[in-house]
């Protein structure tokens, strides 16, 4: 199995239509149809898993080694290797079959495929960029990098801190926050252990679709609404999560000593006072309280 996120084996017909033909509604998906005996199989797949990373999830590569996967060979009638396939909306839209240059197989990407945004220049915000993405793991490949050369940056420490915790590594990512010197940074650091708390706290709340539930059996729950932002803080869906908290400190700012409003100022510190959801929140939290 790849280490990549965007490149996956693929393991029966259930895994090509989970991988596949599902992921292809959303990414359009390269499928490489391959062989251990075939040599120019070999020559192209590190080409196809250059190209797929630098799309940096734009687009996804599916393996299939045909000598195990006679069900799915048959399937797409596949008569020669290496045959590669592109999928999109459940579909296989273009393709090729034999060894092509890396310039062709570009080509045939280009209408299909969304071009990726160049990275800035500068390597630290580069990685920023590729974290606020989604990149997670390519920023922490930089951060890595970044932190060989010099490994009492706060920046880079605090953003590869930020990394480890999407990953579900908490205490290694609070034993990096912990190494970060001086205050240069104390927005960013206050982001990151915001962060933190928000994981922390999800990973032993109901799931959303339970807590939704329970909202729509009864939406005065404040319980159900307080844990539900928390799962929408853990994963990013800052604006819901900022609503649902609004509502709670309007409708019953004593919850939990007054824990929707404790947990909006650390939604503040984790965007930053730039960011314009902070700025809408702020006011409104302004005119609720006054």
């Amino acid at each position: 199995m790849s280490e990549s996120p965007y490149i996956f084996d693929i393991s029966g017909t259930a895994s090509f239509e989970q991988l596949v033909i599902e992921n292809s509604f959303h990414k359009p998906v390269l499928v490489d149809f391959w062989a251990e005996w075939c040599a120019p199989c070999k020559a192209l797949m590190p080409m196809l898993a250059k190209i797929t990373e630098e799309y940096r999830g734009e687009l996804l590569l599916a393996k299939v080694n045909c000598d195990i996967e006679q069900d799915i060979v048959m399937r797409f009638g596949i008569r020669s290797l290496p045959t590669v396939v592109l999928f999109k909306n459940g579909q296989p839209v273009d393709g090729f079959a034999g060894a092509q240059a890396e310039s062709a197989v570009r080509e045939m990407l280009k209408p299909h495929v969304a071009e990726p945004a160049p990275l800035a220049a500068d390597p630290m915000e580069a990685a920023r960029e590729l974290f606020e993405a989604g990149h997670i793991g390519e920023a922490e490949a930089q951060l890595k990098q970044l932190l060989t050369e010099d490994n009492e940056q706060a920046a880079a420490l605090i953003l590869y801190a930020r990394c480890l915790a999407e990953r579900g590594e908490l205490g290694e990512a609070e034993a990096v926050l912990n190494a970060v010197k001086g205050d240069e940074h104390k927005q960013a650091l206050a982001a990151a252990r915001a962060q933190l708390t928000f994981l922390r706290q999800a990973a032993s709340l109901p799931e959303p679709a339970t807590l939704k539930a329970r909202l729509a059996q009864h939406n005065q729950d404040d319980e159900a609404c307080y844990q539900l932002a928390i799962q929408q803080l853990a994963r990013q869906q800052y604006e819901p999560a900022l609503q649902g908290l609004l509502q709670l400190f309007v409708r019953n700012r004593g919850y939990a000593e007054g824990a929707a409003h404790k947990t909006l100022l650390q939604v503040f510190d984790l965007l930053g006072n730039d960011h314009p959801l902070v700025t809408a929140y702020r006011r409104k939290l302004y005119q609720a309280i006054y």
